[in-house]
């Protein structure tokens, strides 16, 4: 009876194992592909983590939801619609849309409207006169969000 439960318990523990071996090796050639991979949490976050530890998100592509203005010298997608309001411009990034994005959408059909946006960040371009918080730019997503 032992040596039944011992080899269902190696043949189990050697089933596992190949898998393990298989995400790996999954993993490491989408690294390959596609450059870093980042978890979703790091990815999806929020405006507030941004502004509180952009260190953390220089340089790297990120998806937020904020409130997007739009106007002369003063693109910028902001924490909260009560932030622009305020003029609370630390709390809002600037924002550069990819021109793949220009061509295709109709910009402002998404002023003064809360949207979700993908972009990569970098924290030490400020915008117009280094009014921001950050910036995202080559942005390839917008999307209004409801």
């Amino acid at each position: 009876m032992k040596k039944i439960l011992f080899i269902i318990y190696l043949s189990i523990f050697s089933v596992s194992c190949a898998q393990n071996s298989e995400s790996q090796n999954k993993q490491n050639s989408d690294e390959e592909e596609f450059g870093e991979i980042i978890s979703f949490d790091e990815y999806d976050i929020s405006m507030l983590r941004l502004i509180v530890t952009p260190e953390k998100y220089h340089n790297k592509t990120v998806q937020v939801i904020g409130y997007l203005n739009l106007e002369f010298e003063g693109n910028a997608i902001y924490f909260h619609q009560e932030d622009y309001e305020k003029g609370s411009s630390r709390n809002g990034m600037w924002v550069d849309f990819s021109e793949d994005l220009i061509h295709k959408k109709d910009l402002k059909k998404f002023n003064k409207k809360y949207v979700i946006i993908i972009g990569k960040f970098d924290m030490n371009s400020k915008g117009h006169m280094g009014m921001f918080g950050g910036s995202l730019k080559n942005i390839s997503r917008l999307d209004e969000w409801h």
